[in-house]
């Protein structure tokens, strides 16, 4: 529910900066702000201008020089009269502005309030709205290019596209069953829908294929080291960064816990684990290690499963390949210096020692999650995994439209699923929504967006 009230919130980040920037947003903005302005009559300057003034404490004392910019609905983020004052970047100046203007008919915003208002008033959806955030949080290129889209609407268009493919048989069902005098009226049977329906699913099943691919680029792809002790994952870990992250030691059982930390390749970030080795042990402490090592190859998105190549596979060896025979992985073979004795095909060889054969490695991780050549990929698809379970629910109510179809129900029943489909791309849009569910949503942007 779109509220009355004015609220105000430091949009710019908390710390010392040559500037900062308190947002304020309402239908009285304005003329509420103005009561602590010295300089030009704010109500009165035209709309998107920027004005030169100073803040006035209680007493009508200097309080802070400011730049105010005046933006008057309805043309603004919240579609409501904004303005947004340029302070000077220091902690306590920037809290002392904002309490002097929360003395006035405005309180302080909740976090994502601003983009709450802009949703609620229509200036946005909810796929622009989530975007926003993404723009902010952005990992790699890639990721800011995603949420690029979803700003620019080219995300939701891409939704609104496959919504309107839905509605346009769904309506035609309508007509059949409601107008069935209508001569020039196309007759909706199964053998018309049938075709229609199977075209809209692989054209959502291109959609949630590349969208789980923008996903892992987004969010980073979590990516766990394992192998039995001494055969170089911390090493490896090591060549990938570029730096000594984890102690190096021809000690088996040195890496007594998980390592993480981030890498970029090709625009794309890998989450990388560097795990203790995975291996029967009755020391407690290395026993925790191996645990925790366990855990985090059952939630990887790809793994890494380091080999000493130089030796022959032993059973530790065999046992993980046949653990992680299920998972994405890559086979390392590490210390590529030295004679291949594994046995083995398709693995990729590298010396971590030397920092050779890395490339290699890159390539193989890109090929091996669809993702190569990602510069000049399609990024126009969702990310955000609330869309993408979207997605599925509604493939899967196409599905049960194709199940009908074959049990010849009647053509009325097919209506049902198609429009809970339609109904569950909306909802990413945010069409249909709950008040619990714009709380959750907007409660994870930060204060002054």
């Amino acid at each position: 529910m779109i509220t009355n009230d004015t609220i105000a919130a430091i949009s710019t980040a908390y710390g010392t900066a040559g500037i900062a920037v308190i947002r304020i947003s309402g239908q009285i903005a304005i003329q509420e702000f103005n009561k602590i302005f010295k300089g030009r009559n704010l109500e009165k300057v035209k709309s998107h201008t920027v004005h030169y003034g100073h803040i006035i404490d209680e007493d009508g004392q200097f309080l802070d020089e400011v730049m105010v910019t005046v933006l008057k609905a309805p043309k603004t983020f919240t579609t409501e009269d904004m303005v947004e004052v340029s302070t000077h970047g220091g902690i306590l100046i920037v809290q002392k502005v904002l309490q002097r203007i929360l003395t006035l008919d405005i309180r302080l915003a909740e976090p994502g309030e601003f983009s709450e208002r802009a949703y609620l008033s229509g200036r946005i959806d909810l796929v622009e709205a989530e975007s926003i955030m993404d723009f902010i949080h952005a990992k790699n290129e890639q990721a800011l290019k995603i949420a690029s889209l979803g700003i620019q609407k080219e995300t939701s268009q891409l939704i609104k596209n496959l919504r309107s493919e839905l509605l346009t048989i769904i309506a035609q069902i309508e007509v059949n069953i409601d107008y069935p005098e209508y001569d020039d009226a196309v007759v909706m049977s199964k053998e018309i829908i049938y075709p229609e329906v199977i075209q809209l699913i692989d054209k959502m099943k291109v959609v949630l294929k590349e969208s789980e691919k923008n996903q892992l680029i987004k969010e980073g792809i979590k990516t766990v080291i394992v192998g039995k002790p001494n055969v170089g994952k911390s090493s490896l870990l090591n060549a990938l960064l570029n730096e000594e992250k984890a102690i190096v030691t021809d000690i088996e059982g040195t890496t007594r816990d998980t390592i993480e930390s981030y890498i970029n390749i090709a625009g794309v970030t890998l989450n990388l684990i560097d795990t203790a080795g995975i291996r029967e042990t009755k020391d407690f402490v290395e026993k925790i290690g191996v645990d925790r090592s366990m855990k985090a190859l059952h939630s990887a998105d790809l793994i890494l499963l380091v080999l000493d190549q130089s030796k022959q596979l032993s059973l530790e060896d065999k046992k993980l390949l046949d653990i992680t025979k299920d998972y994405q992985r890559i086979i390392i073979g590490n210390k590529a210096d030295l004679k291949n004795k594994l046995g083995i095909d398709e693995v990729v060889s590298i010396s971590a020692l030397n920092k050779t054969g890395l490339k290699d490695l890159e390539n193989a991780i890109l090929k091996k999650l669809s993702l190569e050549n990602i510069d000049t990929r399609d990024m126009n698809y969702l990310s955000n995994a609330r869309h993408i379970q979207k997605v599925r629910d509604a493939l899967t109510a196409l599905s049960n439209v194709l199940e009908s179809i074959n049990l010849d129900m009647p053509v009325d029943v097919y209506a049902i699923d198609l429009t809970e489909a339609w109904k569950l791309l909306g909802q990413i849009l945010g069409e249909y929504y709950q008040d619990d569910l714009l709380n959750e949503l907007f409660s994870k942007f930060c204060l002054g967006k």
